[in-house]
């Protein structure tokens, strides 16, 4: 029993390698050509190309292979595991990953206390994340300045205001500012509140006003580590423009947050009284729209059921541009004439991908699948959306996320169509693959 157990806690990781699992199914020349990797550079390199690839479901797949290899984990390599699953929101294996470095001996550091404590936010888990920050005190790893804004976030996102409250007056307690990215906590802590009332949008307008009284140079508080690791502080307090962070060409303008997260929030509850006031408000700071806020003007106005203004202020911003149109501002603009699938709505959608194919746009797998997704939901009508999103993406091979598939495929069932018509083939078989179902 106590040679078992050796084995399993990792004294004979050779042993495990000799009769692991694969051998059982494979060959040793098999196994090498299905192994990830051999060595601990080669799988760290491995760990940074799955997470650039947004695969992070597969991080766990890795670490086995690692632990099948005998290969003994790094700190270097947990942070890379770590990092990836949070990128991913995989709060789960971020869980997992840290339990194992506890079980090798290896106590977090605060970076990677922070990621925890950032994917609890992306879960909207505020209870986790404090039991993190207690955990952290517990083994005497120091919070700092960015451990306090991650939990501020995770507290927003779980529409915690008495504990968002609380966290604001402990930093001004302690003699600290509040930065953008605080008030961008509170507007987003009010957004999630439900019900929403009025004071709801009296509340975030009062936030984006109070902001202004910090630097708008203020300088980052990002640590060298989460710098070189290349995550922005975007990113890691799931600012809603996280996924626009590490893009050039004037997308979006940093000073501007608090402004991002406001418009964003008008958007979400269909308020243009309260975009068209952040517009005056921006206006009169001298500022202009970026194309984050742009984005969110169109959704703001399309969501709320008008349609002609949503269009025409498409319009007028591409104009605007001297670059070329970002392939988001149509996708902004498809999405939200979508909305409710009316027969106006549905023809800007087509009339929106018609110019984007003959401009010589393409979609990729991630936006493919969600304007997919969204025309598959059309009960009536031609499907011509639908079609379409599904032809331009089958021109690139690309095969839209399971999910898109499926709904499109029983949106096609739904509708009086041949058995042996072949687009209904080739989408019933699609998604037989995709979803590893057996065909009979």
């Amino acid at each position: 029993m106590k040679l078992l157990q050796s084995i399993v806690t990792g004294q004979h990781r050779p042993l495990i390698r000799a009769i692991g699992r694969r051998y059982f199914a494979a060959t040793p020349e098999q196994y090498a050509r299905k192994n990830y990797a051999n060595n601990i550079s080669e799988y760290n390199t491995v760990i940074g190309s799955i997470t650039g690839q947004r695969r992070q479901n597969l991080l766990r797949d890795v670490y086995d292979d690692m632990m099948l290899d005998g290969v003994q984990p790094s700190r270097e390599v947990f942070h890379s595991l770590i990092l990836g699953s949070m990128k991913g929101a995989l709060l789960q294996d971020v869980l997992f990953f840290r339990d194992e470095m506890r079980a090798m001996g290896l106590v977090p550091d605060v970076a990677l206390y922070n990621f925890m404590i950032s994917t609890c936010g992306k879960s909207m888990n505020s209870d986790l994340a404090i039991q993190i920050l207690d955990e952290m005190k517990y083994y005497e790893v120091k919070p700092n300045g960015q451990t306090y804004m991650c939990l501020l976030n995770a507290c927003a996102a779980s529409a915690r205001l008495d504990r968002v409250y609380a966290i604001i007056r402990d930093m001004t307690a302690a003699g600290l500012g509040l930065n953008k990215f605080c008030y961008a906590a509170l507007i987003t802590a009010h957004l999630n509140k439900t019900p929403v009332t009025e004071d709801t949008t009296i509340k975030i307008l009062e936030y984006v006003e109070r902001s202004k009284e910090w630097s708008s140079i203020e300088a980052s508080s990002g640590t060298a580590e989460t710098v070189m690791m290349g995550v922005t502080e975007e990113e890691l307090y799931n600012i809603v423009t996280a996924d626009y962070s590490h893009r050039r060409g004037g997308f979006m303008n940093r000073h501007l947050t608090v402004y991002h997260v406001a418009f964003h929030a008008s958007a979400e509850l269909r308020n243009v009284q309260m975009m068209e006031t952040l517009l005056d408000m921006l206006k009169k700071d001298d500022r202009s729209p970026d194309i984050f806020i742009m984005i969110q003007v169109i959704r703001c106005y399309l969501y709320s059921g008008d349609i002609d203004r949503g269009v025409q202020a498409f319009e007028d911003f591409v104009q605007s541009l001297r670059s070329p149109v970002p392939v988001d501002l149509y996708v902004s603009l498809i999405e939200g004439a979508m909305f409710g699938h009316t027969t106006k709505g549905m023809q800007v959608a087509q009339d929106t991908l018609s110019k984007m194919s003959s401009s010589g746009y393409f979609l990729n797998r991630k936006v493919g699948s969600d304007l997919l997704l969204a025309a598959a939901a059309e009960k009536t009508g031609g499907y011509i959306v639908a079609n379409m999103v599904w032809d331009m993406m089958k021109a690139q091979n690309i095969i839209p996320y399971t999910l898109a598939v499926e709904a499109y495929l029983r949106g096609l069932q739904a509708r009086d169509i041949p058995k042996d018509d072949p687009r209904l083939m080739l989408v019933t078989q699609t998604f037989r693959t995709s979803s590893g179902v057996v065909s009979r």
